[in-house]
């Protein structure tokens, strides 16, 4: 498919890349990075975990998307030193708010993000 950019030219849009997640937990890595979808499916409660700019050096504006696929609930929290926020009801650690939730997380600060989606 290709998009009419200003200026007229054109490009091929890119298509969303799957990252499948099993396990009950997982740490982003920067091939996460815009254009990825990780999925988490697991019976049982899943914890992910946005390392530090000094592990993992997301630039700032990248976004991780991430889908609740399994049933047990996905929680999201940063490692220490990460700031996150949300409206979930534990605001540093969003929760997806039921399967098939999805929360993209929003990089705006050297360890600091905002988590927007279908949180709890």
């Amino acid at each position: 498919m290709a998009v009419n950019l200003v200026g007229g030219t054109t490009s091929a849009s890119a298509a969303l890349a799957f990252n499948a997640q099993t396990g009950t937990t997982y740490t982003f890595v920067l091939a996460d990075a815009d254009n990825k979808l990780v999925t988490l499916s697991n019976a049982s409660a899943i914890a992910v975990t946005i390392p530090l700019n000094s592990s993992v050096a997301f630039p700032t504006g990248t976004q991780l998307n991430i889908i609740q696929i399994g049933a047990g609930q996905v929680t999201v929290s940063g490692a220490s030193g990460v700031t996150l926020v949300s409206t979930g009801a534990t605001s540093a650690s969003p929760k997806c708010r039921a399967q098939y939730s999805a929360i993209t997380l929003i990089k705006n600060n050297t360890d600091s993000w905002y988590a927007v989606g279908d949180i709890s």
